[in-house]
């Protein structure tokens, strides 16, 4: 598919990974994209959903908008997070098959993996089980486009496909502590700490869990060579084969910080999904992508963004 002569809508696209799938599709030489921002169009709601097919036009679509954090604001909202995510994604996709668009590339999350996944989670295990409770309604409610994208190919020749990142990191992340996800929680702990002078951070759970990261350049790259190159029904994992637990994460984190202090932890708090690393070797096959960015140099990245910017930050209490 040549994006160059496309109109692509891209939701979500003025969001952390929108903005650099925005510049990474530039490259590809697509000059006609829209982003439909929060501020004019409230995709939970069919009015707007129309209006913005109608301002766009799109020949594609690329659906990143969601309402995500991390295990704290998914316990607080699950309510929440399942409808807006839910509504969000069903109206869209039934609004692009009603007015033709030639192609809806959903981006689902790793969240949707039942709780006790074999390691690596390979896309056929996506329906062993229920997934990890704390962020079970916004998993399912995601993964309810893998289903929809299935039966609309299967009634309609609705041309839908389904890509499974991996948690993302980069620059700019969301370090609020009511929402962030692990890695910007962490960093502002041990910053935060070497700020105030304090010798002692306390970290959720027991540290044992483990995750996969994968940084948003390569998961732009992975988003595009998908649009471009991919077409068929099966989901499809985007990560960067490494796996590392929270506690080896927060000493790593805690290494590039500066933090020599204590780390404490706070067993009452939940680990989350024990596991989560996957198999990539279908995005490898089908088109062609690999992770390229090392996890320390990004993580490096991440931190260096934090320390120029923290000052800057504001956050509601």
């Amino acid at each position: 598919m040549d994006l160059s002569t496309r109109r692509i809508m891209i939701t979500g696209g003025d969001g952390f990974l929108g903005r650099y799938l925005v510049a990474a599709l530039q490259q590809k030489g697509a000059q006609q994209i829209f982003v439909p921002t929060i501020e004019k169009y409230d995709l939970t709601r069919i009015e707007t959903v129309k209006q913005a097919y109608q301002d766009g036009q799109p020949d594609i679509v690329i659906h990143l908008a969601a309402k995500v954090g991390g295990i704290g604001i998914n316990r607080e909202k699950p309510g929440e997070f399942f409808y807006d995510n839910l509504m969000m994604g069903v109206q869209l996709m039934e609004q692009a098959r009603l007015v033709g668009v030639e192609k809806f590339v959903s981006i689902g999350t790793i969240c949707a993996y039942p709780k006790f996944t074999p390691i690596p989670f390979k896309e056929d295990n996506l329906w062993d089980g229920y997934p990890e409770e704390t962020n079970a309604p916004y998993g399912l409610a995601k993964k309810m486009l893998l289903v929809q994208g299935q039966a609309y190919r299967q009634q309609y020749g609705f041309n839908a496909i389904y890509l499974l990142p991996v948690n993302l990191y980069w620059p700019g992340d969301n370090f609020n502590p009511r929402s962030s996800h692990v890695i910007p929680a962490l960093i502002k702990k041990c910053v935060d700490a070497i700020d105030q002078s304090n010798h002692q951070i306390v970290a959720w759970g027991t540290g044992s869990a483990s995750r996969e990261f994968l940084y948003v350049e390569d998961a732009a790259q992975a988003i595009v060579l998908a649009t471009e190159k991919y077409d068929k029904t099966d989901p499809v994992n985007l990560g960067s084969a490494m796996e590392i637990t929270i506690k080896n994460l927060l000493e790593l984190i805690a290494e590039l910080t500066g933090f020599q202090g204590e780390i404490v932890w706070d067993t009452s708090k939940p680990d989350g999904q024990p596991r989560r690393s996957l198999d990539t070797s279908r995005a490898k096959q089908e088109f062609g992508f690999e992770a390229k960015t090392n996890f320390r140099d990004g993580l490096r990245k991440t931190i260096d963004w934090y320390l120029a910017h923290r000052h800057e930050l504001k956050f509601e209490v």
